[in-house]
């Protein structure tokens, strides 16, 4: 087997999980290909020797753009605060370029996306970048189609993902795609990841909005939704269950989560549908009910809703 060079390109004050993150993911497939060199992962500088990340833990770099020799097949551009900075380097953006041109495929975690996207490597691309950077990128860089909450997108030889553990998401796909669906799912269990998540899900999910609420009486009302999602979950039983008036029982929920209790229990069912569409294929009646769905043409508008596409395609995307 041919040792696959995953090149790393790190600025002052990344982030460590866009550099370790990935890297690990790549290390524990090559100890299971049993292969330590299947994947030979190195970090590149924009000129540092050293770098200090974000958390002020200091790593050695392999070499810079300027020492780099020898081809590389996986580019990744890590993120940093001073990603800006970076994507004002023409000089870098140069070498960006030439490696895009040669390289079997190339992509960034977090703000990394920025520095493509200076490079003109994103324009006419479905990208993704950290939640709260979509917004700026899609303004600065408008060439660029931004998936503001997906955990990560391809887009031919372009993967692109949101921030941090996203990153390593996006390398297991990438495994997956070299290696197969088996070997990533066994990657995946190894680093105690919750589950392979697919690419174009949200960044967001019902049970961690759950954690948001300061008030343990609306985080008990949470809990409870997510764990019956078939009971009467509207409001007068939520509030019921709170032991508050139906007003200040919405009133308050809303305050502390951001969002009304309708809106929570709708996002929380199909939160538990996609997921169930992923790994069963149940039909979409008993994905309805299985999630406390009486009628299944308010499921499925429900679903579309939420995910901006039908469960049939949904399926199609991400179906195990």
């Amino acid at each position: 087997m041919s040792a696959m060079r995953v090149a790393i390109l790190a600025f002052p004050r990344f982030q460590l999980l866009d550099v370790a993150g990935p890297a690990d993911v790549f290390a524990e497939a090559s100890q299971q290909l049993g292969d330590p060199r299947a994947y030979r992962v190195q970090v590149i500088s924009s000129g540092e020797s050293m770098l200090k990340s974000s958390g002020g833990l200091r790593l050695g770099v392999d070499s810079t753009v300027a020492t780099h020799r020898g081809a590389i097949d996986t580019l990744l551009v890590a993120g940093s605060p001073r990603v800006e900075d970076m994507a004002a380097d023409t000089q870098l953006q140069e070498w960006l370029r030439r490696q895009a041109r040669t390289v079997r495929r190339y992509g960034s975690v977090c703000s990394g996306a920025f520095v493509l996207a200076a490079s003109g490597l994103l324009d006419g691309k479905r990208v993704a970048t950290h939640w709260k950077l979509a917004g700026q990128l899609a303004s600065d860089y408008p060439l660029a189609s931004v998936e503001s909450d997906a955990i990560y997108v391809r887009d031919g030889q372009l993967f692109t993902s949101a921030g941090v553990t996203a990153g390593m998401d996006l390398a297991l796909a990438m495994v997956e795609e070299d290696h197969g669906r088996d070997l990533a799912l066994s990657v995946a269990r190894q680093l105690v990841m919750f589950l392979k998540r697919p690419g174009g899900q949200s960044q967001f999910s019902a049970h961690l909005a759950a954690q948001t609420s300061e008030r343990s009486s609306m985080r008990e009302v949470q809990d409870h939704v997510l764990a019956n999602l078939k009971d009467d979950l509207s409001v007068p039983a939520l509030a019921q269950r709170a032991g508050m008036s139906e007003r200040n029982f919405a009133r308050i929920f809303r305050s502390e989560t951001g969002t009304t209790p309708a809106e929570f229990v709708e996002n929380a069912r199909i939160d538990a549908a996609r997921r169930m569409a992923e790994e069963s294929d149940l039909p979409a009646k008993r994905l309805a009910d299985a999630v406390g769905y009486a009628n299944v043409d308010g499921f499925r508008r429900a679903f579309g809703r939420r995910l901006g596409v039908s469960l049939v395609e949904y399926r199609r995307r991400f179906a195990s």
